[in-house]
């Protein structure tokens, strides 16, 4: 009975998505370049913009529209890509974006075009997805109107507000992942933006409703919200529509998005503080000069005062944002039946055998492959449905279609993470704990695994919260179920790019049989993996004679030996930098002490002939 019922919701929801589907077309043309920007007043550098400028341009389509976009790559001397976050891509999963998964990474003087439908609504984002490049500056809001929302006549006016951590140098400057740096402790950012600016004002109108669109685009850092005086009303997370649900204070982590009603008072005599506070829990070391609180303002009269806030100050306890798995989907999706397959992992951070930090699943840091995975399933015929051609530092899933997945994961760290799921939305059935005074409650103690006799199924929500980014908390986990409908091959990973650099990462290959038949490689995407010197046929090794022969694929590094530790580490490395400098002090010394030892002796000897 609950498959039928699952069965009926799609088939709904595949006509309500054939009433959008004769949309408008917009087609952009986007050059990107190098531009400088110095968005926080403190430090002018580099950024990646679009057609010269700099915030990129929010994008605003309508739902059932077809979005065209023309990339140019005109960086010089960056790869780049585009991915559309959020976006289903049904059929178009070559559009998803992230390089070396669907795409070969687009090369300086090379192009490439983006060419999809969005038969979905809400809030979304698009980011470069190619090594570390979206902090740089390449990443803006994508919004989706919806003139048939349920909220559609609750209010006035629309606003959109990005939060973002920002860094003062290119990420590739910043020196993360090495022998120095064995406990992989995140670069602290420089400052936080809201809309890419600092100090903002927001003009309302008094006795108005704003639905105000919160997107955060950083790269790391979560933040709260909250704006004094006021409460609100959520109405959307990450694209699904929620019951309406009052709220005062949000927690909003790297990739997520809320929707919120907001109904503004009916005096005018003064502006209101929009606060932001950085989750000062991330970071491992807080310089003074960092400001982990902004204010903003709606601002109702121009001409009053613009107060500071008055801050919240302890993040774990002052600030309890609404917990978003209370959130109830509008369209009434149910929870999925039992799964057909199960994929439990664990978190874990540790070292390899340079010594450095890296992020696992399960022991396997994801590793890019040789040949987009992707590729591999369009050139690999009946191999496709064998995980093993698409390499074990992929760590790939080779998912059956329209199977229920389930996905169990036990973060070990002491850290919280932000996992997006690509081509999905995902219903999270439980997690542990939750948001609020007890989500930190683990990072002290010992990881607590999921353990179904203590949380079975049966305890699971009817209609659980649905979004494409749900937070892991500290030592805690979560579980997860979708529906593998989506033929294509879709990228698990936490959206803390820092921990994507360090291989936080698995993927999920859909329905290889489905996606064949669906597409194939295009002249124009073989000319951009040529532009970039990328193989586009074979297994991951780019092997194309023998699909099971891996040899020469890329490979995460081996292990420390058995016994080392990071103190040890760090001793090592002090040790041998200080023997370096040592031999090196007594050989310049000896040198010199040679050399005078040879003047003295000339000096003797011409005395004597003397």
């Amino acid at each position: 009975m609950e498959i039928l019922r699952v069965l009926m919701f799609r088939l709904a929801a595949v006509f309500l998505c054939a009433q959008y589907c004769h949309g408008k077309t917009v087609t952009l043309d986007f050059n990107a370049t190098w531009v400088n920007a110095n968005p926080d007043g403190l430090h002018e550098r580099k950024v990646v913009g679009i057609n010269g400028q700099w915030p990129l341009p929010v994008i605003e389509v309508d739902k059932g529209d077809r979005l065209i976009v023309n990339m140019f790559n005109g960086l010089g001397d960056k790869h780049t890509s585009i991915h559309w976050h959020g976006m289903f891509q049904n059929g178009t999963n070559n559009m998803d974006g992230p390089s070396m998964v669907t795409q070969c990474p687009i090369a300086p003087g090379s192009s490439m075009t983006y060419n999809f439908t969005v038969p979905q609504n809400g809030t979304y984002w698009y980011h470069c997805h190619t090594d570390a490049c979206y902090p740089d500056g390449y990443r803006q809001a994508l919004i989706v109107h919806d003139n048939q929302s349920y909220f559609n006549d609750m209010y006035d006016h629309d606003l959109t507000i990005t939060l973002s951590d920002w860094y003062h140098e290119l990420i590739e400057d910043i020196p993360f992942i090495r022998v120095e740096n064995p406990t992989g402790a995140e670069p602290v950012p420089n400052s936080f933006l809201f809309n890419d600016t600092l100090n903002t004002n927001i003009a309302v109108e008094a006795g108005k409703t704003y639905l105000m669109r919160l997107i955060n685009i950083g790269a790391f850092v979560a933040q709260y919200f909250y704006i004094e005086d006021h409460t609100f009303r959520i109405v959307e997370i990450d694209g699904v529509y929620v019951d309406e649900q009052e709220a005062d204070t949000l927690y909003i982590a790297a990739a997520q998005r809320y929707s919120i009603l907001v109904t503004m008072k009916n005096s005018t005599t003064q502006n209101y503080p929009i606060v932001t506070v950085a989750d000062s829990v991330l970071l491992d070391v807080i310089d003074p000069s960092l400001q982990l609180n902004q204010t903003n303002w709606l601002e109702y009269n121009s001409s009053a005062a613009h107060p500071q806030a008055v801050m919240k100050v302890d993040v774990a306890s002052d600030l309890v944002p609404y917990d978003d798995l209370k959130l109830v989907p509008h369209d009434r999706m149910p929870l999925l039946p039992d799964p057909d397959m199960t994929i439990e992992v664990d978190v874990i951070m540790d070292n390899l055998a340079n010594g450095a930090g890296y992020a696992f699943f399960n022991n396997i840091s994801y590793t890019k492959p040789k040949v987009p995975t992707l590729y591999s399933v369009l050139s690999s015929g009946n191999y496709s449905t064998n995980s093993e051609i698409y390499g074990e530092f992929t760590h790939p899933f080779v998912l059956e279609h329209n199977q229920v997945i389930e996905v169990i994961l036990n973060n070990q760290d002491t850290g919280s993470h932000p996992f997006h799921l690509h081509g999905h939305n995902f219903q999270m059935v439980s997690r542990t704990p939750s948001y609020g005074p007890n989500f930190y409650d683990f990072a002290d103690g010992d990881p607590v695994a999921y353990n179904a006799t203590e949380n079975p199924s049966s305890s699971f929500p009817a209609y659980p919260a649905r979004r494409d980014t749900f937070v892991a908390p500290p030592q805690g986990n979560f579980v997860v179920r979708f529906v593998a409908d989506n033929p294509g091959v879709w990228l698990f990973h936490c959206h803390i790019d820092w921990h994507l650099m360090q291989g936080l990462a698995m993927s999920f290959v859909e329905a290889p049989k489905q996606i064949q038949e669906q597409m194939s490689l295009t002249d124009s995407q073989v000319n951009v993996c040529k532009a970039a010197d990328v193989a586009y046929e074979g297994n991951a090794a780019g092997n194309t004679d023998d699909l099971l022969d891996l040899t020469g694929q890329n490979r995460q590094l081996p292990w420390l030996p058995a016994g080392f530790t990071t103190k040890g580490i760090v001793a090592m490395v002090f040790s041998c930098v200080s023997a370096f400098l040592g031999m090196a002090f007594i050989t310049v010394y000896g040198i010199s002490g040679i050399q005078s030892k040879k003047e003295e002796t000339s000096q003797a000897t011409e005395g004597n002939e003397s």
